[in-house]
């Protein structure tokens, strides 16, 4: 009784510090400026497979993410400012879209092979990576594996403790995209516009920040000056 509770326990501590970084409203919003002429089925179609993709990432980071970052000679600042510049760009995209040549009608009555060639998919990039296993998620999750490889708590639990809560924030994350159809219906075609634009901003603003904040890790790990 005493394992199992201390099971709970560290499920509860990964979700307080992983759902903050990983952050499924923010998701939500983007899901909303990016999936506007997609059918309810497309947008369910994203949901899942975004939250997939979480899964596979977080699984990646903590039992591989040290190795292929030493590997490759990657560091937790370069990380940082590649993961910026990528959100800077899908940020400007969304603020500044690409006129369309025709608008997209009835799209409930699209044809099979239209939805193939036509709908984007935004399930990676940017709604798993960057949006919710961005570089900081990325970094801790990293940073935490030799610390919960190294604690004191059962074996089993280190083992089964780190699947079940990055299950858990997939779960959270599938459910919270599948509810961005009933927000879509609710704000209409003008409401995701306007969302669409304000997300763009913020996507610009997080952009650079992560930028900074690696630019200043790196500052940070130069020797002072004698």
């Amino acid at each position: 009784m005493t394992e199992i509770r201390q099971l709970f326990e560290v499920l509860g501590l990964g979700l307080v510090v992983l759902l903050p970084l990983a952050n499924p409203l923010t998701t939500v919003a983007l899901m909303l400026g990016l999936s506007g002429n997609m059918t309810t089925q497309e947008r369910n179609q994203q949901s899942l497979m975004a939250s997939v993709y979480v899964f596979i990432i977080m699984m990646v980071a903590y039992y591989a993410g040290q190795v292929v970052m030493n590997t490759f000679g990657i560091s937790i600042p370069g990380l940082r400012i590649a993961g910026g510049l990528i959100v800077t760009f899908i940020g400007f995209r969304m603020l500044f879209p690409q006129p369309h040549v025709e608008e997209r009608i009835l799209i409930e009555n699209k044809t099979a092979e239209m939805k193939k060639q036509d709908s984007p998919n935004i399930a990676f990039v940017p709604l798993a990576m960057p949006s919710t296993a961005g570089p900081g998620t990325i970094a801790m999750i990293i940073s935490s594996a030799a610390t919960v490889k190294s604690s004191d708590y059962p074996h089993w639990i280190i083992i089964v403790a780190p699947v079940m809560i990055f299950f858990l924030v997939g779960l959270i994350l599938w459910i919270s995209l599948r509810s961005s159809g009933a927000i879509m219906r609710l704000v209409g075609k003008s409401g995701i516009e306007a969302i669409s634009r304000l997300m763009g901003f913020l996507l610009v603003c997080m952009g650079v920040q992560f930028v900074i904040n690696g630019i200043i890790e790196i500052i940070k790990t130069f020797p002072p000056a004698a």
